[in-house]
């Protein structure tokens, strides 16, 4: 439905979070970007696939900024002295500078973590989801690695335990 309130993804994630899990609409705030993009600058240089490949990962996939977040907020933190840019090999290559990294520091200090942290930290939706996130990844790994009998197996293992969840809410 189009005012959200029917079945559906966005449905879903209006109603227990979902990706981000930060705002009901999957989306972060706005300063999550630049905390996240000094965060990941501070443990070494990149370019800007790179820091958005960095952020997806230490949100387990979680959350991945799109380039029209990424680029501007990297403009803008070089335009404030928070981080500088290099060419290198064609691609834009950005650093933080040591300002950045008292600024990171600060940031990251005031909202009690990274702001990737806050998915998976605590109880409810959000433990539910970290949860969600990190059997999907085990999957991807045993679909693309394992054997056909081991795919068989997990892919039983997945049915079953869809199954479970529903008796969850059945006995409830």
């Amino acid at each position: 439905m189009r005012d959200g309130r029917g079945r559906g993804p966005r449905h879903f994630h209006e109603h227990f979070g979902g990706p981000g899990m930060g705002r009901r609409d999957g989306r972060r705030r706005r300063g999550d970007i630049r905390t996240a993009l000094l965060a990941v600058l501070a443990e070494g240089s990149g370019h800007g696939y790179e820091l958005m490949q960095r952020i997806e990962d230490k949100s387990e996939g979680a959350w991945r900024p799109s380039p029209g977040s990424v680029y501007p907020s990297l403009q803008l933190l070089e335009d404030e002295g928070l981080v500088r840019s290099f060419e290198s090999d064609g691609k834009r290559i950005f650093e933080i500078t040591d300002a950045g990294r008292a600024e990171a520091e600060r940031r990251i200090e005031e909202s009690g973590g990274a702001p990737w942290a806050a998915d998976s930290r605590g109880s409810g939706p959000g433990r539910l989801f970290g949860s969600v996130r990190q059997v999907n990844m085990a999957a991807r790994q045993v679909a693309m690695a394992g054997s056909a009998e081991q795919v068989e197996q997990a892919a039983a293992l997945m049915e079953e335990t869809r199954k479970r969840l529903y008796q969850l809410l059945i006995e409830s």
